[in-house]
């Protein structure tokens, strides 16, 4: 008791520099959490939105030209037929998964009294393998949908929850633009873009009902075989110079048709995060060494101030390593008090953002996000906490050290 009491006073009897010290701890390790949550919430934003496609997925969309090309002036509408599916499925290398895609923007889906605005996409059965979809109830776009252009439609449950709050959807009839289809599945899906997501139909059917000009929107397939991100690039090249040949456009013209290449989208965006976990991390850490640098400071000044104490605890018998242990454990107790109290914040501060975050997100039109559950895992913030006791203790030990190794008869002579 007398060892703690003694610890007590000291720091009792320096109050504005121990709070001073103390609030430079509590500052490094909350910002330090802080700092990695956030990196956390921009990697966490970015992965979610990335969830709603295969990372091995590549996705052609047609558009106009922007560069004349072979006596073909600019501003020349570009789209697939479906004989031109046909042709990359055969030609274009390590491709699996072919679905061609028909897009009707804002339509209007009906059941009863209720209607909502949905994007209606026509799609095959791979579809599945190339987004992550996944039946809830029911099931997915199947083979013989296709073959027999059946009205049929997959809802979001979200969908299902608006349009049949207290009924089950399954079996039920829908209107989309007025026509009916029935409900064969209710599916969910990971990130994606938008709050109120597509109603699927089979890719046959759309084209009869809503696409008598057979345009096709977009094509979607997979690949095998790329691991890096210049293989990702060359095979886009060659992708591109395959269309430009077969739909007549410069090969120069990225704005006819868009190459969307995932392979190459994921590998950016690891690298992206690993610079700015890295900066993180070098901010972080320094903020948190200036703290360290305080309870480094203070210790000096008191160990100074307390030389000519030393002196008369030696002369009475004190041996050097209880001085040594009295004065690591003041600052042991500074850095354990208020980088506990950092942790806690710092905890405090990024869960309360996730919640909030996920509040936000509920009520929100939009899906799409920069921004998700910027929390830090425990281990890390016990591992940051473990480094700040061990700076603490070595701060406390390095001045220790010094006025253990004074003479007594040096350490009496000396003013406070």
């Amino acid at each position: 008791m007398d060892f703690w009491r003694e610890i007590y006073l000291s720091i009792k009897a320096n109050k504005l520099r121990t709070f001073l010290t103390g609030f430079a701890i509590v500052w490094g390790i909350f910002m330090l959490i802080v700092l990695l949550g956030a990196g956390n919430g921009l990697k966490n934003g970015m992965l979610e939105n990335f969830k709603y496609m295969s990372k091995n997925t590549i996705s052609l969309y047609p558009s106009t030209t922007t560069i004349a090309y072979n006596g073909l002036q600019a501003g020349r509408e570009i789209y697939f037929l479906p004989e031109d599916i046909e042709f990359l499925r055969k030609n274009i290398p390590n491709a699996s998964d072919f679905s061609p895609v028909f897009n009707l923007w804002g339509a209007t889906v009906t059941a009863g009294k209720e209607n909502a605005s949905v994007n209606i996409n026509g799609i095959l059965p791979e579809y599945k393998n190339l987004r992550t979809l996944t039946a809830q109830k029911g099931r997915l776009i199947n083979q013989i949908d296709i073959e027999q252009n059946r009205k049929v439609a997959v809802i979001h449950q979200k969908t299902a929850d608006l349009l049949f709050p207290n009924t089950e959807p399954i079996g039920k009839m829908i209107l989309l633009q007025d026509i009916s289809f029935q409900v064969v599945g209710i599916y969910n899906s990971e990130g994606g873009f938008f709050r109120n997501p597509p109603v699927y139909i089979p890719f046959s059917t759309s084209q009869i009902i809503f696409n008598p000009s057979k345009k096709i929107t977009d094509v979607s397939f997979s690949v095998t075989g790329i691991e890096t991100e210049e293989e990702s690039r060359i095979y886009t090249e060659n992708l591109r110079q395959m269309l430009s040949a077969r739909m007549q456009f410069s090969p120069a013209d990225k704005q006819a048709v868009w190459i969307s290449d995932r392979i190459s989208e994921y590998k950016q965006i690891q690298k992206f995060h690993r610079f700015i976990s890295l900066f993180v991390w070098i901010i972080g850490i320094s903020t948190l060494f200036a703290g360290i640098i305080g309870v480094s400071n203070i210790m000096v000044i008191s160990v100074r101030e307390r030389t000519h104490e030393f002196g008369i605890r030696k002369s009475l018998g004190a041996t050097p390593s209880s001085i040594l242990r009295l004065v690591i454990f003041e600052a042991l107790t500074i850095t354990l008090v208020f980088g506990y109290l950092g942790m806690i914040l710092g905890i405090l501060v990024t869960e309360g953002i996730a919640k909030l975050l996920e509040k936000i997100a509920e009520n929100s039109e939009q899906m799409i996000t920069i921004f998700t559950n910027p929390t830090v895992d425990l281990s890390i913030v016990l591992g940051a906490f473990a480094l700040l006791i061990a700076c603490g203790i070595i701060a406390g030990y390095i001045p220790a050290r010094k006025a253990v190794k004074i003479k007594p008869i040096e350490a009496l002579a000396s003013k406070n």
